[in-house]
């Protein structure tokens, strides 16, 4: 869906709604499932992958400097035995000198190789303008196998699980500038490689995704 001349994130516009600081985007009917090959160099540590790779609530690429909107929501999503969420939520946005994209999900619960990963809400942004690129990564109510995790909002933050670990506010530059930041990054070598809320921004384009999984 594209909808032109519309806002920049972060400020109020027709068609764009504050609810508890958080901005709600207009919904379209459904998410996107769509194949999508994993880049090269890819973002951040992967492991062996099984070779099936699916996106929830994906954009697509917006082209940087367009002036259009790229967006994709639904209320429910997920990918057999590996993981579900609610409010699904995917934007990127365009202008002549910033791209600005966002993707968020609530009612995360991922399983990977016997590891349990739940989160009441996660979402990424990231802001791409003047030559330099910004990220944020929010996570709230963050357990895996049933213990809290208490979440720093430092980029990159570790935590080792079985066979694999995960990455909070994973923030990787890719070879031409363009910023990848992932809310959380499950990875098991051999079993999945899982992106929650995934936003990307550089002048090579914009993207979102809800989930990025290949497993």
């Amino acid at each position: 869906m594209r909808d032109k001349n519309s806002p920049r994130l972060g400020l109020t516009a027709a068609g764009v709604a504050v609810l508890g600081g958080l901005w709600v985007w207009p919904v379209v009917s459904s998410a996107q499932l769509l194949p999508l090959p994993v880049p090269t160099p890819a973002p951040g540590p992967v492991g062996t992958l099984l070779g099936a790779t699916a996106v929830l609530g994906g954009t697509g690429t917006l082209v940087a400097g367009t002036g259009d909107v790229l967006q994709a929501s639904d209320t429910t999503g997920g990918i057999a035995s590996l993981l579900t969420g609610e409010a699904l939520h995917a934007v990127t946005i365009a202008y002549p000198d910033q791209i600005d994209s966002e993707a968020s999900l609530a009612a995360l619960a991922l399983n990977v190789a016997g590891t349990s990963i739940g989160a009441d809400f996660v979402m990424s942004r990231a802001t791409a303008v003047a030559g330099t690129a910004a990220g944020t990564s929010n996570i709230d109510g963050l357990s895996i196998n049933g213990a809290p995790i208490a979440v720093t909002g430092d980029p990159n933050q570790t935590i080792g699980i079985p066979g694999g670990l995960v990455v909070l506010n994973e923030q990787q530059s890719l070879p031409d500038g363009t910023l990848v930041v992932n809310a959380l990054h499950a990875i098991v070598s051999g079993v999945a490689d899982v992106a929650v809320a995934s936003a990307t921004a550089g002048f090579s384009g914009g993207s979102a995704k809800a989930v990025q999984a290949s497993y």
